[in-house]
């Protein structure tokens, strides 16, 4: 139960975010999880997309450096620390975190996270022993 993640490169100019956001709108495909990071010239952006195979042909057609990678999207247990109950089980089976950020919207009221980790397999496996629900492709259909 992995989810599709598109990571783009962009430029660090601005409009350049936009400009994708607008190509991807006008093929109906919607974002429903996005993290953004720059640097001195190029801006990396990870998002979860409803469509993340048509989004990716999508903006490669418009000649965007796309790259499309495994990761893990998982509830956080309503309670205080409860992004514990998934950091905590990880870090004890020595998976590294390379990166994490939450969805727009929600299933239901839990918050969901986005997992890139360096050993997928493993730290599904050690969150489901864990008890934490890991979402798979109803992520795509979140409203």
């Amino acid at each position: 139960m992995v989810v599709k993640q598109l990571s783009v490169m962009l430029g660090n100019v601005p409009g350049s975010f936009a400009r994708m956001t607008h190509i991807l709108a006008s093929e109906d495909i919607s974002t429903k999880a996005v993290s953004a990071g720059s640097a001195a010239e190029n801006s990396m952006v990870r998002m979860v997309v409803n469509d993340p195979d048509r989004a990716a042909a999508l903006l490669t057609s418009f000649n965007f450096n796309v790259e499309i990678t495994p990761v893990l999207a998982v509830e956080v247990p309503l309670h205080a620390g409860g992004i514990n109950a998934i950091l905590k089980p990880l870090s004890k089976a020595d998976i590294n975190i390379l990166y994490l950020y939450t969805t727009i919207n929600r299933i239901g009221k839990e918050t969901i996270l986005i997992l890139g980790v360096d050993k997928i397999a493993a730290a599904r496996e050690v969150l489901e022993q864990n008890w934490i629900h890991i979402i798979g492709d109803d992520i795509y259909s979140i409203p």
